[in-house]
């Protein structure tokens, strides 16, 4: 997924704005962009979207996520109990503690499942692991910690309140050294799971130049995608995520030459001496490259 589109979940409108935004997935949020005194009337907006939308859908359409409201409040089992007649593709876990809220709210999800009479397992979690410091501490608790993960994401801003930071970033927009190093730390976890890495959001919705440059670096890092807040950043990040068709090829033709050596370790390529990392870069660009 390389564009993940938050909308508030009390929205009719917006939410289906944004599932015409060409986002390859959209996240309709019961968290952070909904008041407690407004979760309930969301919740309700966001269960009848959610059961038309998920009956018509086709692979042509955003993949459907839920922010839920994490582990720690009142309000996330009730979240899950509204998606029980029409369960998304998946779930956003906010402020997310270790891999034990991830396997706690996996079971929950099978209950749901089994209440709605969906295969088990099929509705995924896609978990946001820096937005509070014990999270950060506890990175590799999250490694196996459910079948049902899809990918790890990260967040600047809740992780500043809770630290005390004036600012996340530099006067030139990069990050700060803790958010450089979240950033880092989060990517690397989501290595060792084997799972996709999404990059945060870029608040300055208007500032596409630096959202261009932000999303290129991400994907120049190893990230596969990135979240957006707005439905005129998804051109500009699924661009940046996209390989281009020179990149392409070159992958086609190294996994060819590896495919031809009938199982070398190391292959002569274009002049240059291929070894087994390039291989696998190959795979993944080729593995990112449209249909």
């Amino acid at each position: 997924m390389r564009s993940m589109l938050f909308v508030p979940a009390d929205s009719d409108r917006k939410m289906a704005k944004a599932m015409a935004s060409g986002a390859d997935a959209v996240i309709l949020d019961l968290e952070d962009s909904i008041s407690v005194d407004g979760k309930a009337r969301a919740r309700g907006v966001a269960r009848e979207f959610l059961t038309s939308a998920m009956a018509t859908w086709t692979p042509a359409q955003p993949r459907i996520y839920v922010r839920i409201n994490d582990l720690a409040t009142p309000f996330w089992q009730d979240d899950l109990a509204m998606l029980e007649g029409g369960l998304p593709h998946g779930i956003l876990l906010p402020k997310s503690r270790s891999g034990e809220d991830v396997h706690q709210l996996s079971v929950a999800l099978g209950h749901a499942e089994e209440k709605s009479g969906a295969k088990q397992g099929t509705t995924r979690i896609l978990a946001l692991v820096t937005e509070v410091a014990i999270s950060l501490l506890q990175l590799p608790s999250y490694i196996g910690s459910s079948s049902r993960l899809v990918g790890f994401t990260w967040g600047a801003e809740d992780l500043s309140a809770e630290i005390g930071a004036s600012a996340n970033r530099e006067p030139d927009g990069s990050f700060t050294s803790p958010y450089r190093l979240v950033r880092d730390m989060m990517l690397l976890t989501a290595t060792a799971a084997e799972v996709p890495a999404i990059d945060t959001v870029y608040i300055d919705f208007r500032n596409k130049t630096g959202l261009a440059l932000e999303a290129s670096m991400a994907a120049r890092d190893g990230f596969v995608g990135k979240m957006a807040i707005h439905p005129d950043q998804v051109p500009i990040i699924n661009e940046a995520f996209t390989p281009p068709p020179a990149e392409v090829e070159r992958a086609r033709a190294i996994v060819a030459a590896f495919e031809a050596a009938n199982g070398a370790g190391v292959v002569g390529f274009q002049g240059q001496m291929l070894d087994r990392p390039h291989l696998v870069l190959a795979k993944r660009t080729l593995a990112r490259a449209p249909a």
